[in-house]
This record gives structure tokens, sequence and C-alpha cells, in this order.
């Protein structure tokens, strides 16, 4: 894990004892007959079993002290917030820091055996998977995501946040704060649908990284999903 005096520095008004744990959680199920990338496309919305996916995250944070709740700025992510802002009697802000990486192969089939990959003029995309070159920089989806966790652990000091975002910024976001290289095999990641990665921090330092499945477990080999 990356030291975290080296990524942060600490608010003047947050003791070192106080326990903050921001959830940054993947939204639901997706809508999306065509299997495509949809990315950062607008009119994507929750499925019902997005719905109902995002219907048993809340329930099981029912009875933490959850005040904050921020979403990115894609209808999917908002639709996933709704009932866990709901049961807190909270509104849904939103923070274009936790928005879906940008990808140049938005709006395409990408299955592994169809689509756009089976296409040579795609090709010279994928010649860089270390950036990489089809799509917006690791590092900078690191570091903006960072930006909006740091932004919810000061505001929601000695309490919980709950940030809605997208796989691969959540995954990407955990392995920089893992210290782990950023450029990695996306079937691998551990980062299902409606997944909480739990950043537990005392005072302005992270002490733990807790992952959960509240809705249960799915591919992250399923693009679209």
């Amino acid at each position: 894990m990356s030291d975290p005096e080296q990524l942060e520095s600490r608010p003047a008004d947050t003791s070192a004892d106080t326990e903050t744990i921001v959830h940054v959680m993947r939204h639901g199920e997706v809508h999306n007959p065509k299997g495509i990338l949809y990315g950062r496309l607008p009119g994507f919305g929750l499925s019902v079993a997005g719905r109902s996916q995002a219907a048993v995250v809340a329930r099981s944070l029912a009875d933490h002290d959850v005040t904050l709740v921020v979403a990115s700025p894609l209808q999917r992510a908002r639709e996933t917030a709704e009932p866990i802002a709901a049961l807190h009697d909270l509104s849904i802000r939103t923070d274009d820091n936790l928005i879906e990486a940008g990808n140049t192969f938005e709006g395409l089939r990408v299955s592994v055996g169809d689509g756009a990959l089976r296409k040579p003029r795609h090709w010279w995309k994928l010649r860089d998977p270390f950036t990489p070159s089809w799509g917006e920089p690791y590092l900078q989806i690191a570091h903006r995501m960072l930006a909006a966790v740091n932004k919810a652990r000061v505001e929601a000091a000695g309490h919980e946040a709950v940030l809605v975002s997208h796989q691969l910024p959540v995954w990407t976001l955990r392995r920089f704060l893992e210290g782990k290289r950023l450029w990695h095999d996306p079937r691998n990641r551990q980062c299902s649908l409606a997944s909480l990665t739990s950043l537990v921090y005392r005072g302005d330092t992270l002490i733990d990284i807790v992952y959960s499945e509240p809705a249960g477990g799915s591919d992250p080999r399923v693009t679209g999903a």
C-alpha cells in the first residue's frame, strides 16, 4: 500500500484518531441489450437486475453512519446511488472525478472474438497496454478518483460516505492505493457489479481497504454489464 502521507495532507480540523470510511461503489447492472462499450455515452440506465442490486446494497448500509452520497454524473451511477441516499434522507451530489474512463472504443462491441477487435483498423489502438493507448491514462484516472475520495473524506470526517463510480476507475484507484502497477488484465478485476471497495481512514491515514459484494459477484470478463 502506498504511503498515504505522500498522497494527501491532513486537514487542520481532522483529529488523528477520527475514523472515516469512504465506500467506493461500482454501479449496478446496466440495460445494454446490444452489448456495446457505452463508456460515457448518455442514456444507459440500470436494468431491472441493476435496480435490485442497488436496493440490496442500500439495505446493507441502512445501519451505517452514512452522511454523504456522491455519484458519477452518468445515469447508471446516479440511479445506483438513489436508494442509498433515500434511506439516509440525503441528496445525491455529482462529481465529475468519478466518471467512467475515456475510451476510444466507446459505442462499439469489443467482446473477445467479435466486434471492433476483429477489425485491423482498430489494432493500432492496442499498441500500448501500459498507458493505455486506447483510452484515458491509468495514472490520470487514479489521481482524479483520489481527489474525489479525499474531498468526501474531509466532508464526512468521523462518519461514512458512499461514492458511486465505475469498474475501471474503482479498480485503478484500489491498485494505486495498494502500490501496485496500474496496467492489468481486466479479466481479473475484483470489482463486481454493485460491489463496495471501502477505504478506512484514521485521521488522514488510510489504514485498511475492505472489499465486499453485498449484491453478489459478477464476471469481470463480461463487457458492457
